[in-house]
């Protein structure tokens, strides 16, 4: 109540006029109309326009150091420089060189300690109106507190953009774990169950060898091999552990958090040693026991060549994804000779010039054998929860290709597919 009193007796004192009063109405009852930023946008700079024929720019901060004009009332507007200078747009004021009056949009103060949206000082951006020598102190008075409500809705539709960008990353991250860590993980009870059979062998072997005394030397090799085999069978759980808490650890950076998005931490590295052989050495047993043969030879560029800027957890998943779906649909094939071949291909190319003139990258190919992926699906392969009609009784969420479209798009690459002869070509360019 004793607020309420208190704006009773400021709008006494602000004596608007009814045609400032109603374009105040006008701005909220709008403001709370239209939901989209860009509509907002023109609201800001047209009530002005509309009710008092003066041209204004809204201005935000999208640096520190500078604003960037993203709305004005004057089309001619959109030609000119984006970029202003913070300092002097801050100390601008009535500029008599454009007759310029310059007012700074601030946030809400209590918001401000929270937001993560881009503030400094609580400057949000500025609101420049061409008018300035017809503006006296009542109506610049007017335009500050029509300038305050600007500065309230930004806030607020800033932050609430970048709720809706961290509930969208979170129920994408909740995607990402499940695809590429806890389905992943299911393997962990075969590689445990495989050990487990090795230890039970080797224990009765022992136990023979204590009691025939003839078999002594075949029970003897017999356990060198169990034994060889147990230590084959630890190197791939702990590979397979290495590679699940790369993952986790890169699905779950703070960073990703704070931002309501993935974020790339990049280093250089060499591509072929550090991303490609551990994925690759993780899925060839898969291949291989469904009669998959592999060419690892990388075929196209020199291994200590392929040094490339990238985040190795992310495109590391990104290699897997592919690799888990060769294991799923690769399928034999005939050439034209009749000979049928199963297999997999895993290369590389430089592509001079892909990302501009002089920008070279490189281009990562997983090559499998099957039958031509249906045109009419090749569209909508990297789309969130598509599945082919050639996927057949496999398991798969239609996750793992869309992940592979983002992560490329992280790091400024591209994706996309091709149909060679005998099978089908996923692939992705990175900036070399």
């Amino acid at each position: 109540m004793k607020r309420i009193s208190e704006k009773i007796r400021d709008y006494d004192t602000y004596s608007f006029t009814t045609q400032q009063d109603c374009a105040l109405k006008t701005f909220f009852d709008l403001a709370q109309e239209f939901e989209e930023k860009r509509d907002f946008y023109f609201i800001c700079v047209l009530i002005p326009k509309v009710f008092f024929h003066f041209e204004c720019k809204l201005c935000l901060l999208k640096a520190e150091e500078h604003f960037e004009i993203v709305c004005s009332s004057d089309p001619s507007e959109y030609n000119t420089a984006k970029r202003i200078p913070y300092e002097r747009e801050m100390n601008a004021g009535q500029s008599p060189e454009n007759d310029c009056f310059t007012i700074p949009i601030k946030g809400k103060q209590q918001l401000l300690s929270s937001s993560t949206g881009l503030h400094k000082d609580g400057v949000l951006g500025v609101f420049q109106i061409y008018a300035a020598p017809k503006l006296d102190d009542h109506m610049k008075l007017f335009f500050e507190k029509y300038v305050n409500r600007i500065g309230f809705q930004l806030h607020n539709r800033v932050i609430t953009e970048k709720n809706r960008e961290h509930l969208q990353f979170i129920k994408n991250l909740v995607n990402d774990i499940g695809h590429n860590v806890i389905v992943p993980n299911m393997y962990f009870k075969l590689f445990f169950k495989r050990l487990k059979g090795k230890i039970d062998r080797a224990n009765a072997i022992s136990l023979e060898m204590m009691v025939q005394e003839d078999d002594k030397l075949l029970l003897a090799e017999e356990l060198r091999h169990v034994n060889q085999s147990m230590e084959t069978q630890f190197q791939e759980i702990l590979s397979h552990y290495e590679q699940t808490s790369l993952f986790l650890e890169t699905l779950l950076r703070q960073s990703h958090f704070e931002e309501g998005r993935y974020v790339i931490e990049p280093k250089k590295f060499n591509f072929k040693e550090r991303i490609i052989r551990p994925q690759l050495d993780r899925y060839i047993p898969l291949l291989e026991e469904r009669g998959i043969s592999v060419d690892n030879q990388l075929s196209g560029i020199p291994g200590e060549r392929i040094t490339v800027v990238a985040d190795v957890g992310l495109i590391s998943q990104a290699y897997a994804n592919l690799f888990s779906n060769a294991v799923k649909y690769t399928r034999e094939v005939l050439d034209e000779e009749g000979n049928p071949h199963k297999f997999v291909v895993v290369g590389m190319e430089v592509l001079g010039d892909s990302f501009g003139e002089g920008k070279d990258g490189i281009k990562f190919n997983v090559f499998s054998t099957g039958p031509h992926i249906p045109p009419q699906d090749v569209p909508m392969l990297f789309d969130e929860g598509y599945r082919g009609q050639n996927v057949e009784s496999e398991y798969g969420t239609g996750h793992g290709l869309q992940f592979i479209k983002e992560v490329i798009n992280l790091h400024g690459g591209v994706n996309g597919y091709e149909a060679p002869p005998l099978g089908n070509n996923f692939f992705f360019i990175l900036p070399r």
